[in-house]
């Protein structure tokens, strides 16, 4: 009986989709094995390839693979470097101790900004005061303004700045916004052309569309930096939205924190932006310079540090494991999710256990379920090593901070766990000053107040299903 031809065809084709499956396959396991990664996660991915077809590759797709080494191009990093380099003070002439140099160092040799002394620096942590701050500033700008935003939805706030930012643009204003395309994908089209056509540059970072979709979809530009004329900076937490200033339907508010600085740090904040801009173009742009330092007489040293899937190292995370390290008396952190590396959750630990009072400050409510179980993992081990757990219960705690002893401060965009580690760009400043750090102290007080302090026996009592969750969660924790 003679065997019908298509039967031929169908199993050539069948043959033919699994050789090219297979070969993609063991091209995958060959890359990962390749990046030299954490043997554990390294190993996790080659399961996943192997024995889940189809859906393993899926996922290594879209969060599995890495962006190291791909940035601006060689000619635009030169251009970059040539024509701007922020200005930073000489380390050695400083009076900081031994480790707080030995973490300026570092943040140097993997982010390249210097360290800063000429500044000032102001504490918001209300989205109202927040946002009229830089309506008002943004309404004096009378040179440049540039604006970067993970989300800028176009709600009450947002069209209030867009606003602004049109008439300064009609002005003669040079006005650039960079704005996250997922962070913001809730807000319209039309929002953004209505900016461009006012005569603002409007670029999103990292358009997802397809066929770059699995490329893009994982590196999200989280960083919120805002700089007006080269002399006023405001980097933090909150995005444009109104939750951060009326709440939302979840949550009756959100608490965050966000800096305005002036002097030579807005020099840096510049910088990081341009890098931004200038992500992926094929040719450089360099903008109008101030032309002279604003001298502040201040002695606040900053240093802004920044990290992402394109560096060469994991930038914050290797600052916050510095920090942590040289703690002698006090880690306080505040942080909307807690999903940390082996290694920084290790040293946190160690610290507790030597004795360092280690805090921790999460949301009792969060925005994402997932997340929030996730984070609540790792508190039964955090209260075994002596850590303190407080849960902050009027609404989001979307601030991230963290505070060392009395004169270090770190605080910006970076979320304490694997994402902003490792696959967000991310920005904080690491500011070296015993008034901030009391200032700062006095604000996690205040936070306090509003917190419940998690014992230990209560927590063992905690619903079986919660538990069941923390931990099916946590196995999952590094791609959410």
């Amino acid at each position: 009986m003679r065997v019908p031809e298509t039967i031929h065809l169908s199993t050539w084709f069948l043959i033919l989709v699994y050789c090219v499956y297979s070969a993609i396959i063991i091209i995958s396991v060959t890359v990962v094995v390749k990046e030299n990664r954490n043997p554990i996660r390294a190993l996790s991915w080659v399961i996943a390839l192997i024995f889940l077809p189809g859906v393993g590759l899926v996922f290594y797709l879209f969060f599995g693979r890495s962006l190291r080494g791909e940035m601006m191009s060689q000619k635009n990093r030169r251009r970059l470097k040539q024509s701007f380099q922020p200005y930073g003070a000489r380390l050695q002439d400083t009076e900081l101790r031994k480790e707080q140099k030995n973490l300026v160092m570092l943040g140097t040799q993997v982010a390249g900004y210097p360290l800063t002394f000429n500044n000032q620096v102001e504490i918001i942590t209300n989205g109202k005061e927040k946002f009229e701050k830089l309506k008002g500033d943004l309404e004096r700008a009378k040179v440049s303004i540039y604006l970067q935003y993970y989300i800028f939805l176009d709600d009450k706030i947002g069209n209030e700045i867009a606003e602004i930012l049109m008439r300064k643009a009609r002005e003669g204003v040079e006005v650039k916004v960079i704005y996250d395309h997922v962070g913001s994908f809730s807000a319209s089209n039309r929002f953004f052309k209505r900016m461009q056509s006012a005569g603002i540059e409007v670029h999103p970072f990292f358009r997802v569309n397809f066929p770059q979709f699995a490329n893009r979809i994982n590196w999200r530009n989280h960083r919120k930096i805002v700089v007006i004329d080269g002399t006023t900076g405001y980097i933090g937490g909150m995005n444009i939205a109104d939750r951060y200033a009326y709440g939302d339907k979840k949550q009756e508010s959100w608490r965050d924190t966000h800096f305005k600085v002036s002097g030579d740090i807005v020099e840096s904040l510049l910088h990081s932006f341009l890098v931004d801009w200038n992500f992926g173009k094929k040719e450089a742009y360099i903008p109008r310079l101030p032309s002279r330092r604003e001298d502040i007489k201040n002695e606040v040293g900053i240093q802004l540090v920044t990290g992402g899937p394109v560096s060469t190292w994991d930038n914050l995370s290797l600052m916050f494991l510095k920090a942590i390290t040289s703690a002698k008396r006090l880690i306080w952190i505040q942080t909307p999710y807690f999903l940390p590396t082996d290694a920084l959750f290790n040293a946190l630990q160690a610290a507790a256990l030597a004795n360092i009072d280690v805090r921790i400050m999460l949301p009792a409510h969060t925005d994402s379920l997932l997340l929030h179980y996730a984070s609540f993992s790792y508190i039964t081990k955090c209260l075994e090593a002596g850590i303190k757990i407080y849960l902050y219960m009027p609404g989001m705690l979307h601030a991230k901070s963290m505070i060392i002893d009395d004169d270090l401060v770190t605080a910006g965009s970076t979320n304490f766990d694997f994402r902003s580690f490792e696959n967000n760009f991310e920005c904080n400043l690491f500011i070296h000053d015993a008034n901030l750090n009391a200032r700062m102290r006095d604000v996690f007080y205040e936070d306090m107040k509003s917190c419940i302090k998690v014992q230990k026996e209560k927590w063992r009592k905690r619903p079986l299903s919660h538990r069941f969750l923390e931990s099916l969660l946590r196995l999952v924790s590094p791609i959410l």
